[in-house]
């Protein structure tokens, strides 16, 4: 199979100018190494009706164009299955009880990182998982071997991220992000990973999923985010940020994607112009302000 990067949008709304300058970075980083682009649904959560053909529309109309067709998340679920089966075979799962807040409320573990979950229902006896399957469906966790792992990433370098026993699939049976991520860019031959850098925290947790799934980690790079005039990741609240508000005030998808390249260092113009150019080691590392109209 030959290499390929990708997009991997929530169909939970419209993108906004960040998401699709995420996307244009993830096309020319595929691009530029001769990889396919695939483009992929993650709607496994909070998909709203109408955004996927909004959200396609958009990445067309600045030039980012894919391989295939498009994959969605929800027509996977025998492959997200047979990985925790995979997985529970080898000893490395456990049903978990804990309700959010009792989560929240529950002491951490000694020398756990901040927000890992404390390993409440870890060791429950068979007598007690009996009791507590009768009053709640279990969420299956992953039983980690260890607390941190690290992963190279070509903007950031080598980072350590914290690994706790993360959940694989939810108590209402939707598999986790964590599990799907790891199953679907292996399955699609995805050797290459570029996403907003909000997303670094969690890549140690992915990746030491694959190991233990014998799965090659890909090449990462997590790029800067779209922030607005107070450093806050930009969100649709910030006003004119999706191309159809910008076209409410006279700024075609054309403008857009060239002030975005422009942030970038890029130049203007179809994609292939700046595919020309392109050089992940002169790329910004900050946050870029949308400077709105």
């Amino acid at each position: 199979m030959t290499p390929a990067g990708r997009f991997a949008p929530s169909p939970s709304g419209e993108l906004h100018v960040g998401n699709l300058r995420t996307a244009l970075l993830a096309w020319l980083f595929a691009r530029s190494t001769s990889r396919r682009f695939l483009l992929r649904v993650e709607d496994l959560d909070r998909a709203r009706a109408g955004a996927e053909a909004v959200q396609l529309r958009d990445l067309a109309a600045v030039g980012v164009a894919w391989d295939g067709e498009v994959v969605r998340q929800t027509g996977r679920g025998p492959l997200y299955a047979a990985a925790i089966a995979r997985l529970q075979d080898a000893g490395l799962t456990y049903e978990c009880f804990c309700t959010r807040r009792e989560i929240q409320e529950a002491p951490s573990a000694p020398h756990a990182p901040q927000g890992a979950y404390p390993g409440t229902c870890r060791n429950l006896g068979a007598a007690e998982r009996e009791f507590r399957r009768s009053t709640r469906p279990a969420a299956i966790r992953l039983r980690a071997d260890v607390t941190e792992y690290r992963v190279h990433d070509v903007l950031h370098g080598e980072f350590t991220g914290a690994v706790d026993d993360f959940v694989l699939r939810r108590n209402d049976g939707v598999t986790a992000y964590n599990l799907a991520v790891v199953v679907d860019d292996a399955e699609q031959g995805i050797d290459q990973v570029v996403r907003g850098d909000d997303l670094l925290p969690s890549t140690p947790r992915q990746a030491y999923l694959a190991s233990l799934l014998s799965i090659p980690s890909p090449e990462y790079a997590h790029v800067p985010l779209v922030v607005n005039s107070d450093g806050v990741r930009l969100a649709k609240r910030d006003g004119a940020v999706t191309l159809a508000d910008l076209a409410g005030v006279g700024m075609n998808a054309a403008a857009v994607r060239d002030r975005l390249l422009d942030s970038l260092g890029l130049p203007a113009g179809p994609l292939h112009r700046a595919l020309a150019v392109f050089n992940p080691d002169a790329l910004p590392r900050e946050p870029w302000v949308w400077p709105g109209t």
